[in-house]
């Protein structure tokens, strides 16, 4: 595994299909919501120290054999083939049990030569390429140390960030447990439809550009303006940010305000020391994707998104000025954090989402504020709110997070954050962020961003007897 990009020998790849002769063939329409994501690949990665029982690699093999038909009879979908339709130019999923992919791959390295701290050291030479109708590849890649990945590769298409979670957890679930409580997830895209006329406000019709050539940075400034990192930051940490975020009037902040005000803070320090700025132009913006399920305003649709497998991400951004935000307290600034996400009608924006994209499909769109036109933004996506569970039978993972496809010519920053697995408390985090907010972060007296390391996820090499790499046998 050497140079960029995944090295890893494919040892074998196959098709799966769901197990259960009964369930019809179908095709299953996207909504509308689904839509907004624009059919990018992505993963969900988790990584593995060597199993502390006599298990091997062999054995995760097996076990992925054995479950992964009755485990497609849930997510049915999974099995299917993503196509556009000719007439209308708007994708659909096939589900013909064509069959999930599963890989086996050999990596030839121990874990602890990835470069934890960068993701193109680490986590994207480790996933494999897959073709762009396949909805679902499971891929397994062994490390001659023992320890072992699982890479859910799948399309935006299926759903959102909490769907990627759910695939992780349910299949944990079912190993586990042989069964997935309360009957697995529901697939019915039905509940987000449009209305008769689709009708919408300007601020939603003003949330999304359409993502072509003409609206995208020239790519030499998209390639020198970021760089990508992983980082941790300790549930020690977090607490001391919510202390400090906290106040009499508005009482103690939630992790997810605490830890933005504070990102928001260190975006403001660096564009108010831009040259390039007039004391009027120093504005930036803090983005969030927002999941929706617990946002409905009705109890039994919130309760019946619990299990949805789709999507239902919707985003709210602010921009306020440098000086508005370096002047207030850290208290202060999580209360513009509260207010900004909590003062939204999500019944309506979802609604006039659908509605917009009604009218705008098949096109493809993006957020306005990602492109990198304005104030610089900064977006922040929560998997750590999702629940987890990645012990299938060899233990928890080491890590359990997102690898998103590149991000091409946008320019805006980034930052996904998930929970460490068996340490929910703590975070780790995936950033494709300005240089600049790098070095800021990582010189801060605080140490709160801290870079990821093998030592720190318990993949250093001496806690391996190092062996020659085992093949499955199949």
């Amino acid at each position: 595994m050497a140079g960029g990009g995944s090295a890893v020998q494919v040892v074998s790849r196959r098709l799966v299909k769901a197990s259960y002769p009964s369930i019809e063939p179908h095709v299953l329409a996207f909504s509308n919501l689904d839509l907004f994501s624009n059919a990018v690949q992505g993963s969900v990665i988790c990584v593995y120290p060597k199993p502390a029982s006599a298990s091997d690699f062999n054995a995760v093999v097996a076990t992925f054999e054995a479950h992964l038909p009755r485990y497609l009879n849930y997510f049915y979908p999974m099995a299917g083939r993503i196509v556009v339709d000719p007439s209308s130019g708007v994708p659909e999923l096939h589900c013909y049990n064509q069959g999930a992919e599963l890989i086996v791959g050999d990596a030839g390295v121990e874990l602890w030569s990835l470069d934890w701290g960068l993701s193109e050291g680490s986590l994207k030479r480790i996933q494999l390429q897959h073709a762009q109708e396949v909805v679902l590849s499971v891929q397994l890649v062994s490390f001659t140390c023992g320890g072992f990945a699982v890479v859910w590769a799948t399309n935006s298409l299926i759903g959102d960030g909490n769907v990627g979670a759910m695939l992780v957890r349910m299949w944990s679930e079912l190993v586990r447990t042989g069964s997935i409580s309360g009957g697995g997830p529901t697939h019915d895209r039905s509940v987000f439809g449009p209305r008769d006329p689709p009708t919408y406000g300007p601020s939603v019709a003003g949330m999304f550009m359409p993502w072509d050539h003409e609206n995208e940075v020239n790519a030499l400034t998209a390639e020198e303006s970021f760089v990508e990192r992983l980082y941790y930051v300790e549930e020690r940490d977090i607490t001391m940010l919510r202390e400090k975020a906290s106040s009499i009037e508005s009482g103690v902040p939630t992790r997810v305000q605490a830890l933005s005000a504070y990102l928001w803070m260190a975006l403001a320090g660096i564009v108010g020391t831009s040259k390039l700025l007039s004391e009027e132009e120093r504005r930036c913006r803090m983005l969030w994707w927002i999941d929706g399920r617990q946002r409905f305003s009705s109890p039994e649709l919130r309760a019946s998104l619990r299990d949805y497998a789709g999507t239902v991400t919707s985003y709210v951004a602010r921009d306020a000025a440098v000086g508005a935000v370096m002047g207030k307290p850290l208290a202060g600034v999580a209360d513009m954090v509260q207010e900004a996400i909590t003062s939204v009608d999500y019944d309506e924006l979802y609604q006039q989402m659908v509605d917009w994209m009604e009218v705008h499909k098949p096109a493809k769109f993006l957020e306005r504020s990602t492109f990198g036109l304005g104030s610089p933004t900064l977006a922040q996506t929560f998997w750590s709110s999702f629940p987890g569970d990645t012990d299938f039978g060899f233990g928890e993972a080491a890590l359990a997070m997102p690898v998103h496809a590149s991000l091409r010519r946008l320019c805006s920053g980034f930052i996904c954050i998930s929970a460490k697995p068996a340490d929910p408390g703590t975070w780790i985090l995936s950033a494709f962020i300005w240089p600049h907010l790098a070095a800021a972060l990582e010189s801060d007296e605080l140490r709160i961003f801290k870079p990821l390391t093998a030592e720190y996820l318990g993949l250093t090499r001496g806690k391996y007897r190092l062996r020659r790499a085992t093949r499955p046998r199949l």
